[in-house]
């Protein structure tokens, strides 16, 4: 009898946790098809705010999951595709008149079609409803509308997002091959920097690579902003928020109020510069602590600077347009400069913005709010400098930033978007090839129940900001936005499961607000990843991302003919060493140093030389490498799979730039976190010598690989 009432509740259990997107089985790396642990699902529909205490609750939450959308007389949120018609349920008392109504971002209204009669009755909390369907018409524009629907005794209003069929900005690359850097800004450094590489850096190299290369786009790592004050996480792809942007990278010199500083502070920021500047010869270790620190000393004496009039107006101007979002994490950065991150005053506060603890602080920190909300307004004119620079020096697509996966657990972001945060979980990846025991990110997701009642204002505002002055997006784990690995806080990174995402909104999302802005999407598609995703991304032309050690099927590399064109394809990615330290095998040494690896060092180097030597003779066999036995150089040998990817049909083509001037060391080495110094190498040569953007214009090497890849591409077509 009591192994009949476990089976009945497991039975519902993961009926319960399918009808939430819960998946209770997974298909690994391997192949080989896993069962999730019921603590997992238990843990996991809590963090969703579904009851499952006991067996009732589990039978009365899936009754109320069946139930739920009957209460409403319509979803929160629709999305629906240009030149689609789109069909809406709509639930309402039996025998009621409902009228439906778009009305339009533009303010125009459009009249909402019934489509056949309404359902029998059903019994809803003693209240019998009906449910019919209305089609939004396919006439109506791109765009964020509001769809309404009345009644005598109610109305309803939902988030109604027209999308692009097909995203233009990337469609119009076909039959086109572009290229550009692939660079880690940070690291990027200057004469003038500060020991860290800065927006007017950044500018630097988009017009070096494009008016002296031929390059079309810089892609950066995410830009956004982390703590406002030292220590800060050195990881780009663990922020304090993805709207904003860190003020770490802002160029002091260039903000047009330092011409007017008093002659005792222009001094006090001279000597700052002064001290910092050597750091940028230094090759070791990155110190973002001792720069964030001298910069905001820096900054603040510029702040007290009175503005000019117009200066002042375009300040207004931009908190306005970044509305109470802007506020809000300016509040949180003034609090967090205030309150230490495990003081009784966070400890008991978890209300955010809204809540009393907010409230008490906002206006007495009212000086501080201003002064990160222009940090920000800062770093929006200096990239929107560095877009200009790379469009002037003649790229068609200019800067591309980098949008991580997630961010920290007690950040911004958590903290003003905690209504749409999943809470006790953590997002990372399951174990694969390279990451043996998987990965814990440490962040929360999006909870995709709240966040589609709230319209996806949230995630529209974020790609907003990003989008703002870019010519294009990567999406860090694009998979993401389809499912993600979610691990109950407290377990192993193996103990997931993955939760489902209304893709259609979020592709559809992102595709029109990267439309709007004139921008091209690059997915980052690798690791572990349903099939019929990739054709997904294809059909809405948002590019993929392929590197050229992991295209292969049943172990066999792909000919480079086999390449997709919608698609950056690259032979190196942040996660592996450059590529002259990944043909010497640096990336098994140091997994094998951390403790990484899943079997022994002899067989994980077998595989990986094997591995290796496959890639190695396909390019020997297009003639770009001498014949096996014959010695060819590691300059050579990287110069040779740069002109092999040039012979795919890829739209885009992604040039490290660790790799084009030698550099060998990783900069960061998944699964782990201070048992590495990730996002904290400096650029280098292979004569371990500092590398500036001032050295770039004679670099040799950099050049020679270049030339070595466009070669390939006229080659490849003549007349080019």
């Amino acid at each position: 009898m009591k192994r009949a009432q476990t089976d009945g509740q497991t039975s519902a259990l993961l009926e319960l946790a399918q009808a939430h997107g819960v998946d209770t089985s997974f298909r690994g790396w391997d192949g080989v098809e896993r069962t999730v642990a019921e603590q997992t699902l238990l843990g996991v529909l809590t963090a969703l705010g579904v009851p499952v205490g006991t067996p009732k609750e589990i039978e009365s939450s899936l009754a109320e999951q069946r139930s739920a959308p009957w209460r409403r007389l319509l979803p929160p949120t629709l999305v629906a595709r240009e030149g689609s018609e789109l069909e809406v349920p709509v639930h309402a008392g039996a025998g009621t008149a409902v009228t439906v109504t778009v009305l339009a971002e533009d303010g125009s209204r459009h009249p909402v079609a019934q489509r056949g009669g309404w359902s029998a009755a059903r019994d809803v909390d003693g209240r019998q409803i009906s449910r019919s369907t209305f089609v939004v018409p396919d006439t109506l524009p791109l765009g964020w509308h509001t769809l309404v629907a009345e009644h005598d005794a109610e109305t309803a209003r939902s988030t109604l997002v027209v999308t692009p069929e097909r995203l233009q900005t990337t469609q119009a690359l076909a039959g086109q091959q572009d290229w550009g850097l692939m660079a880690q800004l940070y690291s990027v450094r200057s004469t003038r920097s500060w020991g860290i590489g800065d927006f007017a850096d950044l500018a630097d190299l988009a017009a070096i690579s494009g008016a002296q290369y031929g390059a079309d786009f810089v892609l950066v790592n995410p830009l956004h902003a982390s703590e406002p004050a030292p220590p800060v996480e050195p990881s780009p792809y663990l922020p304090s928020t993805r709207r904003f942007f860190h003020p770490l990278y802002i160029r002091v010199e260039d903000v047009p109020e330092y011409a007017y500083l008093p002659a005792d502070s222009r001094t006090v920021v001279e000597d700052l510069a002064a001290l910092l500047q050597p750091a940028n010869l230094a090759t070791d270790r990155l110190d973002r602590d001792s720069s964030y620190e001298a910069k905001l000393i820096a900054l603040e004496l510029i702040h007290l600077v009175r503005r000019s009039p117009a200066r002042e107006e375009q300040f207004a101007l931009y908190r306005r347009d970044q509305g109470q979002g802007l506020e809000d994490f300016a509040l949180w950065c003034a609090l967090t400069e205030r309150f230490p991150a495990d003081s009784a005053e966070w400890l008991t506060e978890p209300t955010g913005p809204r809540g009393s603890f907010a409230g008490k602080h906002r206006e007495e920190l009212a000086d501080r709010v201003t002064f990160h909300c222009w940090l920000q307004w800062v770093c929006d004119h200096q990239l929107e400098t560095a877009q200009r620079a790379a469009t002037d020096a003649g790229m068609g697509i200019g800067i591309v930033h980098d949008l991580a996966v997630g961010v920290q657990r007690h950040g911004s972001d958590a903290w003003t978007l905690r209504d749409v945060l999943a809470q006790g979980m953590t997002v990372g990846a399951p174990p694969d090839m390279f990451n043996q025991i998987g990965q814990n990110w440490s962040q929360p997701p999006w909870h995709p129940g709240r966040l589609a009642e709230s319209g996806y204002a949230a995630y529209r505002d974020m790609l907003r900001s990003v989008l703002r002055h870019a010519g294009g997006v990567r999406v860090d784990h694009i998979l993401g936005l389809f499912r993600l690995w979610w691990i109950p806080e407290g377990a192993g990174p193996g103990d997931g499961t993955y939760v489902h995402y209304d893709h259609e909104a979020l592709i559809g999302i992102l595709a029109l607000e990267a439309q709007r802005a004139g921008a091209i999407v690059i997915g980052e598609d690798l690791g572990v990843f349903e099939g019929w995703v990739r054709e997904y991304l294809a059909e809405r032309c948002i590019f993929g991302t392929s590197i050229l050690w992991f295209e292969r099927h049943d172990g066999v590399p792909f000919a480079p003919e086999s390449y997709r064109q919608q698609c950056l394809t690259s032979v190196n990615t942040h996660d592996l060493p450059p590529t002259a330290g990944y043909l010497a095998g640096d990336h098994v040494a140091l997994r094998e140093s951390l403790g990484l690896l899943g079997r022994p060092v002899e067989e994980e180097r077998a595989a990986d030389a094997e591995e290796k030597e496959a890639v190695l003779a396909l390019v020997r066999e297009r003639g770009l490498l001498p014949a096996a036995g014959t010695d060819a150089g590691i300059q050579e040998t990287v110069e040779a799979l740069y002109a092999f990817t040039a012979l795919t049909p890829s739209s885009l083509l992604g040039v490290a730039l660790v790799d084009a001037v030698g550099e060998r060391r990783t900069q960061n080495q998944p699964g782990t976190m201070n048992e590495y110094p990730n996002w904290r190498i400096p650029l280098a040569g292979p004569d371990g010598e500092s590398v500036l953007i001032d050295d770039l214009p004679g670099n040799t090497r950099f050049a020679s690989l270049i030339t070595a890849m466009t070669h390939a591409q006229d080659e490849k077509t003549p007349g080019r």
